[in-house]
């Protein structure tokens, strides 16, 4: 890796945490409520639109219903989802706090998510990874594209050489779309194109920088 680089910035789901059971679990208690759902979620349902804006989630998963509908259904799940996140949280990947431990002696760190406002605040408080990270943006800040809150974070921070690592093909895109190297991790959810850098577990990182 380019002994220039000054900072690292990660996708969240799929790269440092897998919360989809939780998740799953809160949409499925949230459709529970309504009688214009009629099918549940599961965990690989998640696995499947992580990575994609919040708003087009519930477009994807759910295109048979109206406008109103889905509406209705994402204010109840959102919070449904908030909720269990902080209590019951997500699992870390093998080695994520070991790893960032080490990064952050070197470089600064941050996280640039889809996720819903709040969604960050709560992964970095139920595993207390704060001290680790300089900054972070999400999809729920300003329901901007991911890259963009990719440049508006190395923009923020004054960052001259910045990589972003993800798992999905938009975490791919955004990464282009803001001018910065892109790093695989294969592990996550989702499936990449051939890229030059890729790791198969998250302390691999350490092999790169």
């Amino acid at each position: 890796m380019n002994h220039t680089t000054d900072a690292i910035i990660f996708d969240l789901d799929g790269t440092l945490w897998d919360c989809t059971p939780a998740i799953a679990e809160a949409w499925n208690a949230a459709i529970d409520q309504f009688d214009f759902v009629d099918h549940k979620l599961t965990a690989d349902d998640v696995r499947g639109v992580a990575g994609m804006p919040h708003d087009e989630i519930y477009e994807k998963l759910f295109p048979e219903l109206s406008q109103q509908q889905r509406q209705t259904l994402q204010e109840l799940s959102d919070r449904l989802q908030m909720e269990n996140l902080r209590e019951k949280g997500g699992k870390l990947y093998e080695g994520v706090e070991a790893t960032l431990e080490k990064l952050q002696k070197k470089y600064k760190l941050f996280i640039v998510s889809n996720c819903q406002l709040g969604y960050i605040d709560d992964f970095l408080a139920f595993h207390g990874l704060q001290r680790f990270f300089t900054d972070h943006a999400c999809y729920g800040d300003n329901h901007r594209p991911k890259g963009e809150n990719i440049e508006a974070v190395i923009k923020r921070n004054n960052l001259k050489a910045a990589v972003y690592v993800g798992d999905t093909a938009g975490d791919f895109e955004a990464s282009q779309a803001a001018g910065v190297p892109f790093i695989y991790a294969r592990y996550g959810f989702g499936e990449v194109p051939a890229t030059e850098r890729y790791i198969d577990r998250f302390a691999d990182l350490l092999t790169l920088f």
